[in-house]
């Protein structure tokens, strides 16, 4: 409805300026709203406030011109009033809003797809935990947003592409294999101070013990350089593999792993750093390659070749996102934690070096979760050391509690995750509420053939029996879907979705509480048939955009 508003009212102004009313043929986009109180009508504009300037003439003055020259040729407005200094108000008839239910059932899981894209090429990198421990509760987090972003620009036409990004070189690795050594020799019975730096959790142990068995005591013992890099390999394959099987478990794929490593074998990162050093945008002082940052906006150079000749983490990384602008992707999305937030300017600086647009690339940096137990905070977990494992989480609560929970706020903020609350089957559970209007309208349908209602199939006629107040705030909340879709696709915000579907929950409860589906009236009941269908189908929509199941039973 909103786009036939619009268009209404850009007729209606050309029709008055043609009339000589409006002075000008300049005219502002057309914004139209919801207003926020149903007195004021189902949709308002302040157009007419809007055309001021290019009109000069008052907002009420350009209100009326409009208005006098709207033309809505299928009668679907009731009355259109003027307000304040100048908003227009449009009440449709009541009539006007049913098709919607039909225009759910016939798009069916289309329902909210969109070509806002184009086919536009992006790339998701998202989680690239390194390979070092088993994925937290915030890789859990960062996890849900990024799959849910890919799925939520897949459906609005853009060409997507996952990738997770291994950080399987450098001096994490080789540390995550003097750790491994360490367990391995301690194993044996040498007593052995474990240091700081290295891995604590109970894995590097397990890890240590596999070591052992497959390469035997004398091998751990020599612990040379080629040890700890055999080590660092194995371990790091070992936990590649966990926390491949912890994603599969949450429901998340990768389109391609990118290994870092593969970057240094192929000779990508020394061939982009002698581009550079070519460029000038690399120079050498006292003995070290810096990149000269500082010429695309960053507060200081960045080091990318230390003084002993090696390369930093800043110089893979500017190789990886120079391959990904080689690949042909359009716009780059990184989703990081939010501890990485200085290091973004460097990174724009390198793609913008790269030959890339600076707002080619973005980030979504994903604030930290507080994982509480009946409001208090939950120990650490046993076998990570230092944090809680997603693992233990979705073993606790399930993947679809975790992936909801983690989508219920805006990523920009903290989220406070209550296993408690995520295990109720209640309202306060809000994956519950979101999943039990699904639930319950199957088992409405179920009902319905039972008592031989067997095709729920849309009915114009049966429609205009939709005519109650809930039963018009349902068909508006329907509406409005492919919209919070497409601003969910804009803002790369998938907690929009989740909202949705909460208010959405909230009004199907509010209707069936005051409202038999099923009736003695055929006419009534297949209408209503149809409503809730509708409203099951949307339901299930958003939840698929978040990795959520919309199951039959509860």
């Amino acid at each position: 409805m909103k786009s036939a508003i619009q268009e209404w009212i850009l007729n209606a102004a050309r029709k008055a300026h043609a009339a000589g009313v409006l002075p000008s043929d300049l005219f502002p986009a057309v914004e139209v709203d919801e207003p926020k109180s149903d007195a004021h009508g189902d949709f308002a504009t302040n157009f007419a406030m809007l055309s001021t300037k290019s009109q000069k003439l008052a907002p009420r003055k350009i209100a009326q011109a409009l208005v006098d020259h709207l033309s809505d040729p299928e009668g679907r407005l009731a009355r259109v009033e003027i307000a304040g200094p100048g908003f227009i108000n449009f009440y449709l008839q009541p009539w006007a809003w049913p098709p919607v239910v039909a225009q759910v059932l016939a798009q069916d899981e289309r329902y909210g797809a969109s070509n806002i894209g184009q086919g536009q090429r992006i790339q998701v990198e998202f989680v690239s935990a390194n390979p070092t421990g088993p994925l937290h509760v915030g890789h859990g987090r960062g996890a849900a947003v990024g799959d849910s972003v890919a799925r939520i620009l897949s459906l609005c036409g853009y060409d997507v592409q996952r990738e997770y990004y291994i950080n399987d070189s450098g001096r994490q690795i080789q540390t995550l294999g003097r750790s491994v050594i360490l367990r391995a020799r301690q194993a044996l019975g040498e007593e052995l101070a474990f240091p700081e730096d290295c891995y604590p959790g109970d894995y590097v142990r397990d890890i240590a013990q596999d070591v052992l068995a497959e390469k035997g005591a004398d091998f751990i013992r020599q612990a040379d350089d080629a040890a700890v890099l055999y080590c660092a390999r194995f371990a790091a394959g070992k936990i590649i593999a966990g926390i491949r099987q912890d994603l599969e478990q949450f429901g998340i794929g990768f389109d391609l792993w990118f290994s870092e490593q593969s970057l240094f074998d192929s000779g990508e990162v020394a061939h982009s750093l002698e581009e550079l050093k070519a460029r000038e945008v690399v120079y050498l002082q006292e003995g070290a390659w810096w990149f000269k940052t500082t010429a695309y906006g960053d507060e200081k150079d960045r080091v990318v070749v230390r003084q002993n000749g090696q390369t930093t983490y800043f110089a893979s990384d500017i190789a990886y996102h120079r391959n990904k602008l080689r690949r042909g992707f359009e716009r780059i999305i990184d989703v990081w934690g939010a501890d990485h937030h200085g290091y973004i300017p460097r990174m724009t600086a390198a793609v913008e070096a790269a030959g890339g647009r600076r707002e080619q690339f973005q980030v979504l940096l994903v604030q930290l979760v507080s994982l509480l137990r009946g409001g208090q905070p939950v120990a650490m977990g046993k076998r990570s050391g230092d944090f809680v494992t997603l693992k233990e989480v979705l073993d606790e609560v399930g993947r679809d509690a975790a992936r909801f929970i983690f989508l219920t706020r805006d990523y920009v903020t903290p989220l406070d995750f209550d296993l408690e609350v995520a295990k109720q089957k209640s309202n306060d559970n809000p994956v519950y509420y979101v999943q039990y209007v699904h639930a319950r309208i199957a088992s409405i349908l179920r009902k319905a053939q039972e008592q031989a209602v067997a095709d729920v199939a849309w009915n114009a006629a049966a429609g205009r029996r939709l005519v109650e107040a809930e039963e018009i705030q349902l068909i508006k909340a329907l509406a409005r879907y492919p919209e919070v879709v497409a601003a969910a696709a804009n803002a790369l915000a998938p907690h929009r979705i989740t909202f949705f579907l909460m208010q959405l929950a909230a009004l199907f409860h509010a209707y069936y509480n005051k409202h038999r589906v099923l009736t003695e009236d055929s006419d009534l009941t297949l209408a209503r048939l149809c409503l809730v269908l509708a409203v099951q189908k949307t339901i299930r929509n958003g939840l698929t955009l978040l990795g959520v199941t919309a199951p039959e039973q509860m």
